[in-house]
């Protein structure tokens, strides 16, 4: 069976992808974005790279940093065309399946040439915020709707988005809710013991979406005298949110560690400081079911989590696995929250017993890789 993906680079899609390499099936992923170099973590997947540019002259980048007008009349004859690229493709690869990420970045761009292809089996996984946050993401409902009408296979993150498709125009086939990255890989011996326990952590997005600065305020709101023994730390950090930690009084009190968005760092060792964090913070006004909380919570912190749509109460029960922010710009109830957080140890630690069984039992890596083959052979077979 060959199938071609057709993705942005994320590593939410690696992840994916990495679990169909025993398969047998022949995969082809298409860079919708033709970004950056060849990913070694999936080398066994054939690439579509380098499709975008007709001449890679020298000192492009250059030129596109200083001279950004000049660079964009270059490129006006310069860049390949998407969908003359794509449909090409489709000629020479001849796919049984073709399957997108996301559909504004992914799917929109293809819409025309899978319409010019009725034959070819399409797959759609929706991810994050582009069913639920369509409208704000720039999308009308008269293109989702005729996106969604040539999608005969739907995958999504969550089961709010099931019924967002079924909304606007999806009646074909649901193949179920997957997380997005296809599982976790959870080593249960990183996963500490409530006394060991000291670390604050926090999903540090503020870029219109996320909404990190509520719960730094929501922090210094705080007693100080209540966070003096443990250690903040703030992974995939908004530029924004860094300067206005840097710029706090009340934070230089404290031990806090900031990783910068884009910084790297691996996922085994995110998932290490999840195993030996308190409670784990995140906020944002749009969302599909969070991965990165699911990963907390597969580690045992304690989730204090936004829940637009509804979509974070699939997973999480108010006040007894962990807390809901219903409203993410209300800076005194996430106050609330943590405070009631740190000072119940008997509710985190059964909150964690029960996280991690129920992470283990409904995300687990190795129990969902065959469940994710067999989607492509259900598709292959009909």
């Amino acid at each position: 069976m060959k199938i071609l993906m057709v993705s942005i680079p994320n590593h939410h899609f690696f992840q994916w992808v990495n679990q169909l390499e025993e398969s047998g099936y022949e995969v082809y992923w298409f860079d919708i974005t033709d970004g950056g170099a060849k990913v070694d973590r999936i080398d066994w997947v054939t690439q579509g790279k380098g499709w975008k540019q007709k001449w890679d002259f020298p000192f492009r980048h250059t030129l596109k940093a200083k001279l950004p007008k000049w660079y964009q009349s270059i490129q006006k004859i310069n860049e390949r065309n998407v969908t003359a690229v794509f449909k090409d493709l489709l000629v020479t690869f001849k796919p049984d399946i073709v399957h997108c990420f996301e559909m504004r970045l992914s799917g929109f761009p293809i819409l025309k040439v899978m319409e010019e292809n009725p034959t070819i089996d399409f797959v759609y996984s929706s991810w994050g915020s582009d069913l639920f946050f369509y409208e704000e993401l720039g999308g009308t409902k008269q293109k989702v709707n005729r996106f969604l009408r040539r999608v005969n296979y739907l995958i999504t993150d969550c089961k709010r988005d099931h019924r967002i498709a079924s909304q606007n125009g999806f009646t074909n086939t649901f193949l179920g809710d997957y997380i997005g990255n296809g599982g976790l890989d959870i080593k249960l011996s990183d996963i500490a013991s409530q006394e060991e326990r000291r670390i604050i952590i926090i999903k540090g997005y503020e870029d219109g979406v996320g909404k990190a600065i509520q719960i730094i305020d929501a922090i210094e709101s705080l007693p100080a005298s209540l966070l003096h023994n443990l250690e903040i730390v703030i992974y995939s950090a908004d530029s924004i949110l860094k300067e206005r930690i840097e710029s706090s009084a009340f934070f230089k009190q404290l031990q806090v560690t900031v990783h910068v968005r884009g910084q790297f760092i691996a996922n085994a060792d995110l998932l290490k400081i999840m195993g030996r964090s308190l409670i784990h913070l995140a906020n944002s006004i749009s969302d599909g079911l969070p991965t990165s909380s699911v990963e907390a919570i597969g580690m045992g912190a304690f989730p204090i989590q936004s829940n637009p749509g509804g979509v974070s109460e699939e997973v999480i029960k108010h006040g007894v696995n962990g807390f809901l922010i219903e409203d993410p710009y209300s800076i005194s109830e996430i106050a609330i929250c943590i405070k009631k957080a740190l000072e119940n140890e008997t509710m985190r630690a059964q909150a964690q017993a029960y996280n991690v069984a129920y992470v283990q039992e409904n995300f687990n890596r190795d129990l969902m890789r065959p469940k994710i083959v067999a989607l492509y052979q259900n598709v292959n077979s009909k």
